[in-house]
């Protein structure tokens, strides 16, 4: 799995839960401020990578990510470190 691959299903998971244009939607983006995405829509967006790429995130894990760009990192590295 590449960032490529993890941006591209964040995108369009964002883009369809929120009906906002994918190219409004970059690494620097941020779910709240620039996306007005409420706790439900991160939920659904945490349950999507979990479900995606077996990741677990907790609760405490999920509020410090504030923006795609650290939803990724958290996705990729720790998809790679699971056995």
């Amino acid at each position: 799995m590449t960032r490529e691959e993890v941006f591209t299903l964040i995108q369009a998971h964002l883009a369809d839960e929120l009906e906002v244009d994918p190219a409004r939607i970059g690494e620097q983006t941020r779910f709240k401020a620039d996306l007005e995405a409420d706790s439900l829509d991160l939920y659904t967006l945490v349950q999507e990578l979990e479900d995606s790429y077996g990741v677990t995130m907790s609760d405490e894990q999920a509020a410090r990510i504030t923006s795609v760009g650290q939803a990724i990192d958290f996705v990729v590295e720790h998809a790679s470190a699971a056995p």
